[in-house]
C-alpha cells in the first residue's frame, strides 16, 4: 500500500500543472457531488438542456468547427461564395434549395443576400422556439411571457450561435455546404454591407472563449429566460428559472473549463454585448425597411422588431 501511494505521489509530481488542476478539480467536483445532492440536480439539468440543444439545432459548433478546420472527413469541402458568379452558381441549386418565392432577376445582389439572411433567421427562430419549450418550466409561464421572452431573446441567441459557424474570414451557410467570404459581404453596397460585419467582430472575440455545445446550450437558455424583458407579467417566475440556469452554467463551466477562472463573469458580460448588438441590428433593419423600397421584411421578423428598442 505504501509503495502504491509513493508511486502515485511520484506520478502526480511529474504531471503537468494543467493536468494536475484538472485532476484536483475533478476530485473536488465529485466530493461536492457526494456531499450536496443539489449538485446532482444541476448536472441532470445541464444534461437535459444540452440534449435539447443537440436535438433542435442541426448545425452544432462541433460539426461547424470540423467543417471549417477541414477535419470533417465525412463532409465534402464547402462551396466558396466569394463573388456574384459563385453566388448565382449556388442559387441554381448547387448549394441551396431555390427560394419558394423566386426573387425576380432584376433585384440587385445586396437585396438578394438580405433575403437569404432573413430565410436563415426565420428558420433559426423556429428552432429556438422548440428549444425554449424544452427548458424546464418555460411552458408553465404565461403565454404572453413566453412570446415576450422569445421576441427579445431570439436575436441575441442567434448572434451567439452564429459565432459557431464563423471564423475571421467568413461563415458557413446552407447546413455547411457553402462558405460565404467576409470580403464578399463587405463588398455589398450600403446598408447591406453593414449587416454582418458587427457580427463577425463579436464572433472573433466570443470564439476566443472556446465554448463547446454543452456550454452554449446553457448560455442560450440563460439568454432566453431573462427576467428584465419589457412587458413580462410574472417577472419573479422568469427570474427564478434564469437563476437556476445560471447556477447550472456556472457549475458546468467550473467542471468543463477548470483553468478558465473568469469564464462565467466574461459570459455575463457577453450577454450585455449581445443586447447592444441586437439593438444596433434592429435599428439597421428599420433603416433598411424605410430606405430600401425593393426590400420587405418577413412577417415574423417584422413582429419581432416591432417596438423592440
Amino acid at each position: 500500500l505504501t509503495l502504491s501511494l509513493s508511486r502515485a505521489a511520484i506520478r502526480f509530481g511529474r504531471m503537468p500543472e494543467a493536468e494536475k488542476r484538472k485532476l484536483v478539480a475533478g476530485l473536488t467536483a465529485s466530493e461536492i457531488s457526494c456531499q450536496n445532492p443539489h449538485v446532482a440536480d444541476l448536472k441532470a439539468f445541464s444534461k437535459h438542456i444540452c440534449n435539447a440543444y443537440l436535438k433542435n439545432f442541426n448545425m452544432t459548433k462541433k460539426k461547424a468547427r470540423g467543417i471549417l478546420t477541414g477535419k470533417a472527413s465525412t463532409t465534402p469541402q464547402p462551396f466558396v461564395i466569394h463573388d456574384m458568379d459563385t453566388l448565382w452558381q449556388a442559387e441554381k441549386g448547387l448549394v441551396w434549395k431555390q427560394l419558394v418565392n423566386e426573387i425576380p432577376p432584376y433585384k440587385e445582389i445586396g437585396v438578394h443576400v438580405f433575403y437569404r439572411c432573413q430565410c436563415t433567421s426565420v428558420e433559426t427562430v423556429r428552432e429556438l422556439t422548440e428549444f425554449a419549450k424544452s427548458i424546464p418550466s418555460f411552458v408553465g409561464l404565461y403565454l404572453n411571457d413566453q412570446v415576450t421572452l422569445l421576441k427579445y431573446g431570439v436575436h441575441e441567441a442567434i448572434f451567439a450561435m452564429l459565432a459557431s459557424i464563423m471564423n475571421k474570414d467568413g461563415l458557413l451557410v446552407a447546413d455547411g455546404n457553402a462558405f460565404v467570404t467576409r470580403e464578399f459581404l463587405r463588398s455589398l453596397r450600403k446598408p447591406f454591407n453593414e449587416i454582418m460585419e458587427p457580427k463577425f467582430e463579436f464572433a472573433v472575440k466570443f470564439n476566443a472563449l472556446e465554448l463547446d455545445d454543452s456550454d452554449l446550450s446553457l448560455f442560450v437558455a440563460a439568454i432566453i429566460l431573462c427576467g428584465d424583458r419589457p412587458g413580462l407579467m410574472n417577472v419573479k417566475q422568469v427570474e427564478e428559472i434564469q437563476d437556476n440556469i445560471l447556477r447550472a452554467l456556472e457549475f458546468h463551466l467550473q467542471s468543463n473549463h477548470p483553468d478558465a477562472q473568469y469564464l462565467f463573469p466574461k459570459l455575463l458580460q457577453k450577454m450585455a454585448d449581445l443586447r447592444q448588438l441586437v439593438t444596433e441590428h434592429a435599428h439597421l433593419m428599420q433603416k433598411i425597411k424605410k430606405t430600401e423600397t425593393e426590400t420587405s421584411l418577413h412577417p415574423l421578423l417584422q413582429e419581432i422588431y416591432k417596438d423592440m428598442y
